[in-house]
Parts: C-alpha cells; structure tokens; sequence
C-alpha cells in the first residue's frame, strides 16, 4: 500500500474538519501546551495508515495498529503532531526543531507520567496557592448579599493623563462590554458614573440607571486618538516614552454557586471599595517579597515584539499586573520544591501555559463571556480594555473547592484548575487513545485498545523516541534508516512563533534552568528561522533554501522509495515556487498533492481573511508509481482534476472558498513543475534562477491566478456522513500508472 493508492480525500476530509472544530476533543494531547496552527492528528494518522497498512484506510481507522520497527522522523516537529500519530501505532520517531520550547513540549506530550502522584501534588499545589491568594479572588455579591464568592474575570480599560490638563482618561474603544448571546441583556458600563446597565435594547440602550446620563455603545478611544472629557484636548496614544500603560479596574464577572440556580444569566458588578482593596493588597504583598522568578530581561526587538515596544511594554514583567505577578511567583516557588522531576516538570509546563491567560493582554469576548488568551492570534494584540483571569480556578457546583478529575468542570478559563484538568484528560488520552465517529448523526467515542502514546507502557515492548533540540539542516541521521518523513514547515509569513513563545520561556528557563537542550539560549528565537522576517532581514530566499537544506538531509535518509510527506498552504504563488525547488533540490519526485483541510475556518486569525483552510499534501519519493491522469497537460485538464477533488471536499462537508481553490491549483501546479523539471535539475545554480524556472514551468500551463479564479466548485451537497471509500488493496496497475 502507499498514500497514492488507498488515501481517502473524502474520508479523511470529514475527520479533519469535525476534529478541527473541537480539537481538544479529538486530540485531548494538544492540552498539554499551546503551540500554533496544529494540524489534525486525524489526517497524519490517515497518512500513516496510508503507507504502511495494509487494507483499505476506513478499515485500519478504527481498530489498533502496530507498525514497529518502522522508523518515522519530522524535521520541523513543532508541536508535534506527525510525531505524536506515528508513535501511537508502534513507530520509532525522531523530531526535531530548533525552537527549544517546541523540544519541551512535545517531551512532555509523549513523556510517561504517574497520573495519580501528578493530581495529588497538583491538588497540594492548588491547596497551598488558595490559602495565600484566596481572598484576593472573591468579592461581594451585590444583588444577593453573599459575601466571599469567587471572581472569574477582572475587567480593566487602559488610561492615559491628558496632555493638557492631566485628567485621566479611560481608552474605552466602546462600552458595550457583554451582549445578550449568553446573558439576558445587554451590558453597558456608563461612560460618566461608570456603573453598569442591563439593557434589553442594543441600539438604544436609554440612560444609566445612576446618573441618568445617556448610554452609549460607541467609545471615545478611536485610531490612537481619544478627546478629553474635561477639557476636550486630542490626546494620542500609546505613548510609549511613558512606560507601559496603565489600567483601571472598571468592571468584575463573578460566580456565586449559591444563587445560581434561582440567577439568569451571568454576575457583573462595578468594583467596590473592597475590590479596589483587593488590588491595593496586591500591591503590597508583592512589594514585600523579592521575586525570584518573575523574569526580568529586556524584551527583544522584533517583528511582533515591535508592537508591545509600541505600547512601551520594555520587560516580560511589565505585562503582567501585581495579582498576576504575586500569584504566578507563589506557583513557581511551590513548583521548583518538587523532587519528583517528571512531575515538577509537568507541572512546570502547566505553568507556562497558564501564562497565556495570566496576563494584561487578554481580551474579554463580549459574545462568548470569556477570556480571550494573548495566543487567541497569533501575535501580541495589544487591546483596550484587558481581561484578568481567577489564577486558581473555579470549579463548578463546588464554589472554590479543589476538584481535579480530568474532565472539564471548571467555570471560566484560565485558572490553575483549568490547566491541571486538561493536562490529565491529555496524558490519560496517552495511555488510553480513541477516536471519534459518527453514528447516526451522533459522536461516539471509540477506544483504540492496544495503541499508546510514549517510550513504554506497562511492560509493553519499548519504542525508540528522539525529541531534539537542533537545527534539521545539521542532524546526522544514518543513510536509509528512516521509513517515511512526515512534517508540516514553518508558513512562510510573519508567523514568528520564537518571539511568540519567548513569552513562555521567560518563566520556564528560570523555573526549569539551563540544563535542558536549547534552554542555555537567552531566546528560543535563532536566526535559521524559517520565517519572513523584516527585523532579521530573512525573505525568501533564506527559506528556500533552509526548506532545501532540510529537505536534502531527510531525502539522504530515507530508504529508497520511501516517502518525504509534508502540509503546505499559502495565499502566495511564489511561496509555492520555494517548495518546488526544495522538493527537487532533494533528489526527489512529487508523486502526489492532495487536499486536506488542515485550519478552522472561523479561527480568530484567519477569520474573515479569505485565506485557505486547505492544505495541500505533498507526497515525495525517489521512486514510485502515480496514476496517470495525475499527470495533466492543460489548465483544462488541471481544472477538471481539481473540480473532481473539490466534489469529494464538499461530500465531506467543506464549503470551497476562493482561497481553498487557489491554494489546491498552487499545489497541483507545483507538483507539476517538478515532474516537467526533474530529470534536467541543477541544484547548483542560484537560488533565485531555481525559483524562476519553477515559476515558468508552473506558468506553462497559464496564469495560476487566472487558473484558479476559472474553476468552479460543483455544487455539492454534504453527505450526512462521509461516505466510506473503501479502495483497492492491489496497486496501481502498470497500465494505470507513471513510473519514476
């Protein structure tokens, strides 16, 4: 079998888009710690079972698989996915990744833990952090009179002091701050006394109930420009020269477990004096401990970092406030106390994923009622108004009681007893793994009894696992040792996941130390990134070549005939020119491009955006066999192919937008311009020639844009569910087929 012959688009296509909706319910591991743009575990399992199985995909999907001996490598593992997939059925994996955090990470993805010794020292941790920080966390329930009842969110607005007359000005973009989704009403916080109004009218809101002034949804904090309200000056801002900004706590989303059953919808109150007290106290108790692990360094300049520079964010310290800071100095000193290093170190890695929540960056999503985590993009938004997450937790039915089962029965997000819940649902996922199938319009979790996640298991046979903190380009690896190479690279664009993860590994080097491969680096960033980057200087002739490189060396390593897989999507034609000259630069052929959604299309940062959740996967050998009408002589030809690949998509229940077309042409198109290429290659001339001759043969075949902007997508009904493809066992006929 290979992935040329039984890969089922249609069949693997609507396992990817269910599981990209709720990833985490598919795929429980990737709780274990953020990382960006995972594609579905789905799809690399399909591609697995594709290769080395031996009966129809649909048949192998649900049932265990052992492939060992297999030997299964990924040069740019991130976090971990194709790694993660080949070693559930039996693979020996090798991963690499220059990034030290993405190293950390997929270590503790696959790593063996004692469940049970975890929880219990997560629950010791959570016990003693709840004696020093609870009462920093409640407020007084103002509609019941409940005193003590836990807060989930602290909501605050950032202020600057007019120039004129130095009155403080709240930077409210608008004042609209929980819409009537989730909630029975509206709420609006008074611009004037600043209380806030349940309204049931959006657009005409009425008065405040206080001071009687008129309600508004608009704000004053418009494109850098807020007016004064005493004296009416212009301010600007951000106004970096005076340090990071300052907030006002202006607004407070509680729980109280008492009144739940009798209250509609959420609590929100304006703070009291004793909440205001509460963040004065704050203050104190940091100032009288010296913090050992908040971390201090600069932050360095950068295409993302450039915008916290902007806002004059200068130290990783500085965006964080006083609660968040004391709370997160506690954890760290209760974790690094720890002598079980497994367990320190899982818990280690909660705390650097609690970051993402923990911080002045977070946004409050005024649809969902939630916070929205720094990562929620993929960047460094800066907002207005900023969302403060309860460190601890809250857990529901039981008030602020500790309850770790594993499954997710928290109220809110963000807090300690999130992280720990999902980081136990993660590793039991490892020893216990499953799939999800739709029977009957219904999901129904199927165990997959007999594969694992990890090195051993319970006396099972020991695989090998390689998780490296190297650059791929520099690795020595055996001449034919490996069975297949599996990876998504890096996207080509300003995705800069090293100054993204400096956030994290900030706290987690001076909590973990030095000791570990990558972490003597001040920065997890290096300058072989992979990515565009204008503060670098990197374009695209730096990650042609780095993608050559990488590619050469697993090419060099892999038993002949043996496939080189890997994702790739992109709204830029000459993107695509790289991958076709890394392919060949390899020494290999692309026997296949096949189309898989590999994004969520309501993702906040592609939303909107018109870009492609398609991937294109890109099939590379040194030998091997296609079929014959995969090798097209017309745009004609290509269109038709393509309209045929887009009915099995929308069988599968994806809507083609112009941007899934465009990037499917691209990746036939450079499948193509490899095949025409192959024989005649010098992968000695410059660089910038190579990716000329790629672009003109791809342009042979007509203008790509205009290829792509000419094909229809049939119009298709979504079957109610993905028909099962059962395809041939028997290869690719000689009469059937291309041979290289």
């Amino acid at each position: 079998m290979t992935i040329e012959t039984h890969f089922d688009t249609r069949f693997v296509a609507g396992m990817a888009l269910r599981e990209k909706q709720i990833q985490q319910n598919y795929r429980p591991i990737i709780a274990v710690h953020k990382w960006f743009a995972r594609r579905p575990g789905t799809l690399f399992r399909a591609l697995t079972l594709s290769e080395f199985g031996d009966a129809p995909l649909a048949d192998l999907y649900f049932v265990p698989n052992n492939f060992r001996g297999r030997a299964i490598a990924d040069p740019f593992m991130g976090g971990g996915t194709p790694l993660i997939e080949a070693n559930r059925v039996g693979c020996d994996v090798t991963g690499f990744d220059i990034n030290p955090m993405a190293a950390w990470v997929v270590r503790e993805e696959i790593e063996q833990l004692d469940i049970k010794a975890y929880q219990e020292e997560a629950k010791r941790l959570i016990t003693l952090l709840r004696t020093e920080l609870k009462d920093l966390y409640t407020t007084d329930c103002p509609l019941y009179g409940d005193k003590n009842v836990p807060v989930k969110y602290f909501l605050w607005v950032k202020v600057i002091d007019c120039g004129t007359c130095a009155e403080p000005i709240d930077l409210f973009p608008g004042y609209l701050i929980a819409e009537d989704s989730r909630h029975p009403k509206n709420v609006f916080v008074c611009s004037r006394c600043g209380d806030l109004n349940e309204v049931t009218n959006r657009k005409r809101p009425g008065s405040c109930k206080t001071c009687a002034h008129p309600l508004t949804i608009e704000g004053t904090a418009k494109r850098g420009r807020c007016s004064c309200p005493r004296c009416g000056h212009d301010n600007l801002f951000p106004q970096p020269k005076l340090g990071p900004p300052k907030h006002r706590l202006f607004a407070i989303e509680y729980y109280n477990p008492n009144r739940k059953a009798e209250h509609k919808g959420r609590f929100f109150k304006k703070p009291d004096e004793h909440d205001l007290r509460r963040v004065q106290l704050a203050e104190q108790r940091l100032a009288q401990i010296r913090p050992s692990f908040v971390p201090v360094r600069p932050i360095p300049p950068g295409d993302e970092t450039g915008r916290l520079h902007r806002w004059g964010y200068k130290r990783y310290s500085e965006m964080f406030n006083a609660r968040q800071l004391y709370g997160l100095e506690l954890s760290c000193r209760n974790i690094a106390t720890i002598s079980d290093a497994r367990i320190r170190h899982a818990l280690a890695t909660n705390l650097s994923d609690l970051l993402r929540y923990q911080n002045m960056l977070c946004r409050y999503d005024t649809w969902a009622l939630k916070s929205l985590d720094i990562f929620s993009v993929h960047g460094f938004p800066v907002g207005l108004v900023q969302c403060e997450s309860n460190l601890l937790g809250i857990t529901n039915g039981h008030g602020s009681d500790v309850v770790l089962s594993g499954w997710n029965n928290n109220v809110g997000s963000g807090g300690w007893t999130n992280i720990v819940d999902k980081y136990v649902r993660a590793k039991r996922y490892c020893d216990h793994p499953f799939e999800v199938k739709r029977d009957g319009g219904r999901n129904v979790l199927v165990p997959i009894n007999g594969e694992w996640i990890g090195e051993k298991l319970n006396g099972s046979s020991v695989r090998s696992v390689s998780i490296r903190c190297a650059d791929a380009t520099s690795v020595k690896l055996a001449p034919s040792s490996l069975d297949a190479v599996f990876t998504d690279p890096p996207y080509f664009g300003n995705v800069q996941y090293g100054e993204l993860m400096d956030f994290c590994y900030a706290w987690l080097q001076r909590l973990v130390g030095h000791d570990h491969e990558g972490f003597d680096r001040r920065s997890t960033r290096a300058p072989e990134e992979l990515t565009a980057n204008e503060t670098q200087a990197r374009g695209l002739i730096h990650f042609t070549e780095g993608l050559a490189k990488v590619y050469k060396r697993m090419a060099d390593a892999l038993k002949p005939g043996a496939p080189l897989v890997f994702t790739y999507h992109h709204n830029r034609l000459e993107v695509y020119h790289a991958a076709g000259v890394a392919i060949l630069d390899s020494g290999l052929t692309c026997s296949a491009s096949l189309a898989c959604p590999g994004e969520m299309g309501g993702s906040i940062h592609i939303h909107g955006t018109g870009s492609s959740i398609v991937d294109t996967v890109f099939v590379c050998r040194s030998t091997g066999r296609m079929p014959k009408r995969w090798v097209f002589r017309s745009a004609n030809e290509l269109q038709k192919m393509v309209s045929e690949e887009l009915v099995l998509l929308q069988q599968a229940g994806l809507r083609p937008s112009a941007g899934d077309i465009r990037c499917i042409v691209f990746g036939h198109l450079t499948r193509m311009a490899v095949w025409v290429l192959r024989k005649e290659w010098d992968s000695t001339r410059q660089t910038k020639d190579k990716l000329a001759a790629i672009a003109e043969a791809m342009w042979s075949f007509g203008d790509p844009e205009q290829i792509a902007t000419s094909t229809r997508a049939p119009t298709v009904a979504a079957e109610p569910e993905p028909m099962i493809y059962r395809a041939s066992t028997r290869a690719v006929q000689t009469r059937d087929a291309v041979t290289f």
